[in-house]
C-alpha cells in the first residue's frame, strides 16, 4: 500500500488550524447561503441592503473574521499542497513569502472594502 505523505504534521498547530478554519468556513457559508438565498432571495439583494447589514457590528465582525479565516485556510492549503508536490529549498522560501505578501494585501484591501461598505469603521 502507498505510504501517506503530508507536509502537515498530524496533530501539529497548522494541521489543527486547517481543520478549525474549515469547520468555521462551512458554518459561515451555510449562514451566508441561508441568509442570502432563503431569507432574502438573490433578486432582492441590493447594495443598500448589503451596506445596511455591514453597518451592524456583529455582521461586520463575522465578515472580517470570514476574510481572515478564508485567506489563512486557502493560502495554507495551497502552500502545503505545493510542499506535498516536492517544493523545497529557495523556491519554497520564495513561494512562502509571496503567499504571505499576497495574503497581507488581500486582507488589507478586504478590510478597507468592508470599512467602506459599513460606513467607515475605524480599522485601517
Amino acid at each position: 500500500m502507498a505510504e501517506r505523505y503530508s507536509s502537515f504534521q498530524q496533530g501539529g498547530t497548522m494541521w489543527f488550524l486547517q481543520r478549525v478554519t474549515a469547520v468555521f468556513l462551512l458554518v459561515v457559508l451555510a449562514f451566508h447561503f441561508f441568509l442570502l438565498h432563503f431569507v432574502n432571495h438573490a433578486d432582492e439583494v441590493s447594495f443598500l441592503a448589503s451596506s445596511a447589514r455591514m453597518e451592524t457590528l456583529s455582521y461586520y465582525s463575522l465578515m472580517v473574521l470570514f476574510l481572515f479565516t478564508a485567506t489563512f485556510h486557502g493560502v495554507n492549503g495551497v502552500y502545503n499542497a505545493l510542499v506535498n508536490q516536492g517544493l523545497s529549498g529557495t523556491k519554497r522560501t520564495v513561494i512562502k513569502w509571496t503567499l504571505i505578501a499576497a495574503s497581507a494585501l488581500l486582507i488589507v484591501q478586504g478590510v478597507r472594502t468592508a470599512n467602506a461598505w459599513a460606513g467607515g469603521f475605524p480599522l485601517f
